[in-house]
């Protein structure tokens, strides 16, 4: 079984990208073959500086090794270092119907949240498809955010094979949905577009900065809080912190004399702790440019080996060749 995921540079990765696609897909190392890029590609719809897409593309790079990513036993590449995924790309949108692009949630949330529209990311569905089928996938770890897209992709899969004659693998997703969408800052779900993220490795006293700041209602501490299960700072502290330890702080907060305060301190504490093991391997690795460049131009090796025999099994099934 081959599993495959990506994450844009366009920032500083953050709690949700680890939650949502990270975690889940690391942790499938164990279970298969596991294909990992960087969308630098993907990152072009909203970010136009070439030297912050470069400088994201290795930040993003030392977050998924620091964070588990195991190169001996992975294919870690950045996905402009395959440029066969740009052919695809062509060959599949000839047959994706504009209908199912205008329908993408995603597309009518960002152009509504004021996200100037382009030609990229009104056919970002149809580059996914082909950062997926490129590789033979058979599972993709989606946040429930990303669903959509990758129900696009099989219908792109199936309308191809359909017409040209069995090519692609029918890829499935895999959704965790106690983790699929993770609360931001501000309560929307947490992304970099909405400027509401909790970055990963953010430096003690922003992180701090930002976790205090989080908005809460008017009640006194010594009111009871028989909605706290909806209190942001809790859900946030769930997915951080034991499972005891947030419990008693939502008992805490629901009985009353506890303050929002001392609430944001702990859930400061269990995040900073949390990502410690992974903060120290990320300096050891940030220490190691060279190293990191290396990962990735030997991933880009082996991906395109994959890729080409894919492309080419595409390109026969429609007449190119």
């Amino acid at each position: 079984m081959r599993t495959l995921t990506g994450i844009q540079p366009s920032g500083s990765l953050h709690l949700g990208n680890y939650l949502g696609a990270m975690r889940p897909a690391i942790e499938a190392q164990s279970r298969g073959e596991c294909f990992y890029f960087i969308a630098d590609y993907h990152s072009m719809t909203s970010l136009l500086d070439r030297a912050e897409r470069r400088r994201n593309t290795l930040e993003v790079a030392l977050d998924w090794l620091a964070c588990g990513l195991d190169p001996k036993h992975s294919v870690f590449w950045r996905q402009s270092d395959v440029p066969q995924v740009t052919e695809l790309t062509w060959i599949i949108g000839t047959l994706t119907p504009m209908g199912l692009l205008e329908r993408a949630h995603s597309y009518k949330d960002k152009t509504a949240k004021g996200i100037a529209p382009n030609f990229g990311l009104f056919a970002y569905p149809v580059l996914m498809a082909a950062d997926i089928l490129l590789y033979d996938t058979n599972v993709v770890p989606v946040g429930k955010d990303q669903k959509q897209h990758l129900e696009m992709t099989r219908d792109i899969a199936i309308k191809f094979n359909q017409t040209y004659g069995d090519t692609f693998v029918v890829p499935e997703a895999d959704i965790r949905e106690d983790l699929a969408v993770v609360p931001g800052l501000d309560g929307q779900k947490m992304s970099k577009s909405y400027g509401n993220t909790i970055e990963l490795f953010g430096d003690e006293k922003s992180t701090r900065k930002k976790i205090m700041g989080i908005v809460m209602d008017s009640r006194t501490p010594q009111e009871p809080k028989p909605d706290a299960d909806k209190n942001l700072a809790i859900q946030l502290l769930k997915l951080v912190a034991p499972a005891d330890v947030a419990r008693d702080y939502e008992e805490r907060l629901r009985a009353g004399g506890m303050g929002y305060g001392d609430l944001k301190k702990a859930l400061f504490e269990h995040y900073w702790h949390h990502f410690a093991a992974a903060r120290a391997r990320r300096a050891e690795l940030a220490a190691h440019f060279d190293h990191v460049e290396g990962i990735l131009r030997e991933g880009a090796e082996r991906a395109r080996a994959v890729a080409s025999a894919v492309l080419t099994r595409a390109r026969k099934a429609c007449g190119l060749e």
